[in-house]
């Protein structure tokens, strides 16, 4: 059972002694001293970061220590004797405006003697006796708020702006390959309509023929399917033997015919198969419109394959931003990071090799999805950059006990020592004036340790340049639940 602060006498020439309050009437001191008390408490923990705040305290002698959580630690970030130096519910006279919880953990060294007011006193106390400063005091801390939201949200704006632009181009690629594919599938078919006339008009293709014919057809278009892709060279010889092959039979104009079947997978022993399947007579004619219906399954495969590339990206953008998720959920972190890889596949370039070493074993974390792809999109960017272009770029994700680790490494120069204290730093940044703000990393590590209470940290040597964020497994406490 935790022992309780010894109750004491306060005094309000002590108080009066103290900067906090040396301004004050006697009748105020007094009120201090009526409705606050004084405790000594002994060494160990007085609260804790997150817990609801319901008391100011004021040191009158001892030592106190602030701390910060940071992933798994407590970060120390203040260790004092000062008398009159405070901590806890200081942030009460804003009421309901902010959430009422304590933004550090304090403990004391030794025992220490306090003063101390319930947070509802404090904040009667600030709005009755300086209802002008509470205003300045609300509008500093308020305006704090926004202006880092706003630089997040902007921040955030420049890299979707450089993403859409290059998805913009991905995306206008395939849109072209499948414009440019039916243009020419609707003059194929044009073709194969008039070929079979044709044929039909000529007589030339008995029945028994014909059905040979539509064999060989099924069977072309079988092939299509299990061709493999050819080197240029090897695409070059293939072409040269099958329009050898063509001449061969007197079929004029081989050289325009030999690349489609070529692509198709289908060889000279194809073709010997398909001239001991069809009477000398007809075997032109057959060649050709063997020839049309591989042209016409190639560019319907294109077609296909440019419609599935538009529809992967949409997919990727749309898991990129997150628009139709719920802001905290579980989630793959797997997918956060394809999906950003996707959107910023043009930045990254193909001199850069992606090498992803992913345990996909992993279970899914509980995160603001959005955020976390503006940190993998920060880390990757600043990744590129330091590679100038050419490089390998590694993504791996491995489990460390109850944490989920991202790593994201580069084969750059690496972090100067001289800098490395400082590149969480806001407004920090080596890239030139115009092409970084010097806030991505500031803000990857705010939404990693502030708001999913994880770790950001980097190791760096020349060649080898490590960002590693570790994110926790469970939610953590006071999580926000996820909408009904």
């Amino acid at each position: 059972m935790t022992e309780q602060p010894a109750p004491m006498m306060c005094s309000p020439d002590e108080l009066r002694r103290l900067f906090l309050f040396e301004m004050l009437t006697d009748e105020q001191l007094g009120w201090l001293c009526a409705e606050g008390r004084v405790e000594l408490i002994p060494p160990g923990p007085v609260y804790t970061e997150g817990d609801p705040a319901t008391c100011f305290y004021v040191l009158l002698a001892g030592t106190l220590v602030l701390s910060r959580r940071v992933g798994a630690d407590d970060v120390e970030t203040n260790r004092t004797s000062e008398p009159g130096v405070y901590a806890g519910a200081f942030t009460a006279y804003l009421r309901d405006r902010v959430p009422q919880v304590y933004l550090t953990s304090m403990r004391v060294t030794e025992p220490s003697r306090f003063f101390v007011l319930d947070a509802g006193k404090f904040a009667q106390m600030m709005e009755d006796w300086f209802p002008m400063s509470i205003h300045l005091l609300e509008g500093a801390f308020i305006g704090v708020q926004t202006s880092q939201r706003i630089i997040s949200q902007r921040e955030r704006l420049l890299a979707l702006g450089s993403l859409s632009a290059g998805l913009t181009h991905e995306l206008n690629n395939p849109a072209a390959a499948a414009v440019r594919a039916a243009s020419a599938l609707r003059e194929r078919v044009a073709g194969m309509r008039h070929k079979l006339a044709l044929i039909a008009e000529g007589g030339s293709f008995p029945p028994a023929t014909m059905a040979t014919l539509i064999r060989l057809q099924e069977r072309a278009v079988e092939q299509v399917a299990k061709a493999s892709q050819l080197s240029p060279m090897e695409a070059a010889d293939a072409e040269d033997g099958v329009a050898d092959w063509l001449d061969g039979h007197g079929i004029g104009g081989g050289w325009q015919l030999a690349p489609t079947f070529v692509q198709a997978g289908l060889d000279p022993g194809w073709l010997d198969q398909v001239a001991a399947a069809l009477p000398e007579p007809v075997l032109e004619s057959g060649i050709r419109w063997l020839n049309y219906t591989v042209e016409t399954e190639l560019l319907m495969n294109e077609i296909e394959d440019s419609a599935t590339r538009i529809s992967s990206l949409v997919g990727a953008a749309k898991q990129y931003s997150q628009l139709d998720r719920a802001a905290y959920r579980e989630v793959d972190v797997h997918e956060l990071l394809d999906s950003t890889l996707v959107m910023m596949s043009r930045k990254i370039g193909s001199s850069i090799t992606v090498v992803k070493d992913y345990d996909r074993a992993l279970p899914p974390v509980p995160a603001y999805a959005a955020e976390l792809n503006q940190v993998w999109t920060n880390l990757i960017d600043n990744a590129v950059f330091a590679m100038d272009g050419t490089g390998t770029l590694t993504v791996r994700t491995a489990r460390e006990e109850d944490q989920l680790l991202v790593e994201i490494g580069d084969t750059g120069p690496g972090i100067p020592d001289g800098i490395k204290e400082r590149i969480f730093e806001p407004f920090f940044t080596t890239k030139p004036v115009g092409e970084g703000t010097g806030l991505g990393l500031d803000i990857s590590w705010r939404i990693v340790v502030n708001k999913h209470h994880g770790d950001l940290r980097a190791e760096s040597v020349p060649g080898d340049t490590r960002f590693q964020v570790r994110l926790p497994l469970t939610p953590y406490d006071n999580a926000p639940e996820e909408p009904r």
